[in-house]
């Protein structure tokens, strides 16, 4: 199965590039199944319900989201109307939809989706992902009740984000890291077959301070005083993500890519 997840889409330039780069992708690839982390996509802080409908035209099958999941308030509503949509599975036990659930890919192959949070320097603390994980991994095992599964952990600790890649190891099929909107590259696939990557970049624009405007943030790094809110830098984005390759028959993987198309980072893709 060929397997595209794309990293935190990052306000409007964000957005472009989803529009403009995932429908041709989608052909070019012949993608199966595309996963997008949209919880920047709106000014920077969440999701509204009308951009996750533009990202879900675009091309992506499932929207993960991550901390920031209810900072748009009618995420609230739409997530509980939207079975598309995944918010972290150890967040708060009464927030409103889902932190995992199995979905149809091409060929009606079953591909679980998954999303913890991370505790190291989070900015509040959330139950506990290693435990939460085990507890779906178990329900679901790739090569049995689902042909594929892909784990979003979304955190600040790249530690913690490779000591669940090795949790999942043979578990998982994709491990891939969200959150720190910087591409790394360790892609690699793990001894027992699972693809892994600390962090998949952001879809957004490169010529920034993480996706925003570097005015601001230079001021409060240099004086230690803020003067105005972030803003989402609007130059030309990036798409950034991972593109997996799995066995149907075992859920391992079998190829990995980057991902980067258009704006500033050096190209890079399945060619």
């Amino acid at each position: 199965m060929k397997i595209l997840f794309l990293g935190d889409v990052m306000g409007r330039a964000g957005r472009a590039a989803i529009t403009e780069h995932l429908p041709r992708l989608r052909t070019e690839w012949a993608l199966d199944f595309v996963v997008v982390n949209g919880e920047n996509a709106t000014s920077g802080m969440g999701l509204s319900g009308l951009h996750a409908d533009l990202i879900f035209a675009a091309g992506a099958d499932v929207v993960t989201l991550g901390d920031h999941a209810f900072d748009q308030k009618d995420m609230l509503t739409y997530i509980d109307k939207e079975p598309r949509m995944i918010r972290p599975l150890n967040f708060s036990k009464n927030a409103p939809g889902i932190g995992a659930r199995v979905f149809e890919a091409t060929r009606g192959r079953k591909v679980l989706v998954t999303q913890v949070l991370g505790q190291v320097f989070m900015k509040r603390p959330f139950d506990d992902p290693f435990s939460a994980l085990d507890a779906v991994l178990r329900q679901y095992p790739i090569g049995g009740q689902v042909q594929a599964s892909l784990v979003d952990i979304h955190c600040e600790a790249t530690s913690e984000k490779m000591a669940t890649g090795h949790f999942c190891d043979g578990r998982a099929s994709i491990v891939v890291g969200t959150h720190t909107h910087v591409p790394t590259s360790d892609a690699m696939i793990l001894p027992r077959g699972t693809a892994y990557l600390s962090d998949a970049g952001m879809c957004g624009d490169y010529n920034s301070v993480i996706g925003m405007e570097k005015e601001e943030p230079l001021r409060r790094f240099i004086t230690g005083m803020p003067k105005a809110r972030f803003t989402p830098a609007a130059g030309e984005a990036t798409l950034s993500g991972f593109y997996v390759e799995t066995d149907d028959l075992t859920g391992k993987a079998v190829r990995i890519e980057m991902v980067r198309q258009g704006g500033r980072l050096t190209q890079a893709g399945p060619l």
